[in-house]
């Protein structure tokens, strides 16, 4: 390793004090009939719940581990080496903690150089090199082995990925260009983009197997022992390793075409850490790999110190940390037990949430409604999903009949809720209504049952005031699809008690869901927000802007669909109805589109036809608009909506509908898709300068999802 990288490493773990640091151990072992041999183990010291990673101290261990295996080769005391991780983690990556902490470019440049000089020289050795994935592997866990000659991986392995991208960075220590050199260049783009940009989507061992990038699949159970066993067979000539030739001709440039597509429509141009990975795979056709690793390291540093990468790890942290610990939430031990769930209602949104208590609590589930039609369609459809789990084997048959016998449905809201713990209601989203309901359950159900409401826009103050005990009233408002869309806005209304609020969050956790603690407003965060947004495209429209380029305006943000396409989503019904609850409550921000209105009226479930394939106006929807005369540019409505999304956050930032900021990135994220790369909408307004225009200052300090002053 040259003196300068060690020395800029060196440089780099003094601005890391607080690395985990990950020690490489060596021990020798004598294979049979193949010799002794070195076998390096990963391992920070702690167990599987923090997971082995790569900060500059822990490249600088590693590399001392290969100084002594390189002296054992060079000497022929050793006929081969591996590399492999301590239980259930095989390494998992860059420490991103560290990452955050970098100010300079040169500094950022020594991480990427670093990590190179020091895996690379596992390939360098004068002996074959070994790489054991025996658990999880991520990122430069996945590169330190894609620099050895072989791979084994484990059947057990639960999640493989170069989830970089994801993030805002590229596979800077060999993935962009090793990894095409190995298995190809289209099943390298699925690894690398399109599993990146699909939610981290993570790889079993099987598929890492099937995809070529390992050598060997072994159980999980002996693992360890089989891959040795195996290097030996290697190592001795007895098994001879074959991989399929690579196809760098017009494969190749289509491969790099296909990732193109898959960013342009996920990140839509917004985020540059595809396309630089691209860049990287297109170029690595020639297989010179160290031109690959030198445009690795360039891109690494640029995109350390771009703002993307800093707001993909703040997204990360949002959803990984702050997300499993809800700022403001009660003393989890004033939570009571729920041992049964009643749910008001057996309409589609009702029997998906039955569906979503019974998987997760294992609690009888009682569902009622307004004739037994309606309740038997409620049951049914719980029943037939899950059939659908059984045919998936997601379940097996004694798990489904136990399941099938805990929901039923009945008329009497009497027998159904006496003995329930925790009721929701999922009627319909008129006060009247829902308060007349309570009302009902209130009467039959036990005095400590938390009464929860799944409105999305109307008062839990309001809803609950005719009670005798308005204290148990809480929100639990979910987002379709419930089973996809991790978050849960729990609503505290003014008499909302903090044994029933604790209650609220220790269901959440049992749901799985990602709770925030939301302040009886109207429209709480993700409705309120995406209505002022929605409101302003439809305003530009109304006045005279043309229905594509409103559209075509906010693209740079790259969201996971265009407005329109998402009120169809939501149904331009409902869509109205929280644009005239919002208009009541503020009417000089919230307006009520007269052409929504008019959609509405005419029973059009949206603005589109597809009979292209691709969304078009609908020409019968074009004859009901009514625009005025005041045509704006892309840059004109994206600068409109921004800066109206920027006023109404800095409004509910100061009536405190949630605690901080970070809760509304969290709640976008989780609730609406927002995407990572933008580290939610409040860091991409500050990076955009729309914050300070707008509120006279950042929502973030800087250094929070931006690189530091």
């Amino acid at each position: 390793m040259s003196t300068t990288t060690a020395e800029l490493l060196k440089g780099a773990a003094e601005l890391f004090p607080d690395e985990v640091v990950t020690q490489a151990h060596v021990r020798h072992l004598d294979l049979p009939g193949a010799g002794r041999f070195a076998l390096i183990t990963l391992d920070n010291g702690f167990d599987h719940t923090k997971p082995t990673t790569f900060g500059p101290q822990s490249l600088a261990n590693l590399n001392a581990a290969i100084d002594q295996v390189e002296q054992e080769a060079t000497a022929g005391t050793i006929v081969g080496a591996g590399i492999t991780g301590k239980p259930f983690i095989f390494a998992v990556g860059a420490d991103l903690k560290g990452v955050e902490l970098l100010k300079r470019h040169e500094d950022a440049l020594a991480i990427g150089k670093g990590g190179h000089d020091v895996f690379k020289r596992l390939s360098a050795l004068a002996v074959p090199t070994f790489a054991y994935y025996n658990g999880a592997a991520m990122g430069g866990g996945v590169e330190v082995g894609l620099h050895c000659t072989y791979r084994t991986v484990s059947k057990a392995l639960p999640a493989f990925s170069l989830p970089e991208v994801f993030l805002g960075l590229v596979p800077g220590w060999g993935g962009c260009a090793l990894l095409p050199n190995l298995i190809g260049a289209d099943r390298a783009v699925s690894v690398i983009i399109e599993n990146s940009l699909n939610q981290n989507k993570q790889l079993k061992g099987q598929q890492v197997f099937e995809l070529g990038i390992a050598d060997a699949l072994f159980e999980g159970a002996d693992f360890l022992e089989q891959s040795l066993l195996w290097t030996a067979s290697v190592l001795k000539g007895d098994i001879e390793v074959t991989r399929g030739d690579v196809d760098r001709g017009e494969a190749w440039d289509a491969a790099v075409a296909r990732g193109r597509a898959i960013a342009d429509a996920k990140v839509h141009g917004a985020a540059p850490a595809a396309y630089r990975a691209l860049e990287i795979i297109a170029a690595a056709k020639d297989g010179d790999v160290q031109k690959g690793f030198d445009a690795e390291d360039t891109a690494l540093a640029d995109l350390i110190m771009g703002g993307e990468l800093r707001s993909g790890i703040y997204a990360f942290n949002l959803v990984q940390k702050r997300g499993k610990r809800p700022a403001g939430a009660p003393d989890k031990n004033l939570a009571r037990p729920v041992t049964k769930v009643g749910v008001v209602g057996a309409g589609l949104m009702a029997s998906q949430l039955a569906l979503l208590f019974l998987r997760r609590l294992e609690v009888p589930v009682v569902l009622t409604d307004i004739d037994q039609e309606r309740v038997d369609k409620g049951v049914g459809y719980v029943h037939a999903e899950i059939d659908k789990l059984l045919g998936k084997g997601r379940i097996n048959q004694d798990k489904a009949n136990r399941l099938k016998a805990l929901v039923t449905g009945v008329l009497d809201k009497a027998e159904g809720f006496s003995d329930a713990d925790f009721v929701i209601e999922a009627v319909f989203e008129e006060i009247g209504v829902k308060q007349q309901v309570f009302a009902e359950v209130e009467a039959v159900a036990p005095a400590h049952a938390i009464l929860a409401t799944n409105t999305s826009s109307l008062s839990v103050t309001e809803m609950a005031s005719k009670l005798k005990h308005p204290e148990r009233v809480v929100g639990f408002h979910f987002f379709n699809p419930v089973a996809i869309l991790p978050l849960l806005e729990i609503v505290r209304g003014e008499q909302t008690d903090d044994a029933s609020l604790a209650t609220a969050f220790g269901v959440a956790k049992k749901l799985k869901k990602t709770a925030v603690l939301v302040k009886d407003a109207p429209a709480f965060v993700v409705n309120r927000i995406l209505t002022r947004f929605m409101g302003e495209i439809q305003n530009v429209i109304d006045e005279g802007t043309p229905v594509e380029v409103a559209e075509k305006a906010v693209e740079p943000l790259g969201l996971p669909m265009s407005p329109l396409v998402l009120l169809e989503l939501v149904g331009p019904a409902i869509g109205l109805h929280v644009s005239e609850t919002l208009n009541r409550s503020f009417p000089d921000r919230f307006t009520v589109s007269p052409n929504l209105k008019a959609v509405v009226e005419a029973g059009k479930r949206g603005f589109y036809v597809y009979d292209s394939g691709k969304p078009e106006l609908d020409p019968e929807v074009a004859a009901l608009l009514k625009q005025g005369d005041t045509v704006l540019t892309e840059e004109q409505v994206r600068a409109r909506v921004l800066d109206a999304v920027a006023q109404e956050i800095g409004l509910m930032l100061d009536e405190g509908v949630v605690a901080e900021a970070q809760d509304i990135d969290l709640c976008l994220i989780t609730g609406a898709g927002w995407p990572f790369h933008l580290g939610g909408v409040t860091p991409y307004l500050d990076r955009e300068g729309v914050s300070e225009r707008v509120n006279g200052k950042r929502f973030l300090e800087q250094g929070v999802a931006s690189v530091p002053a």
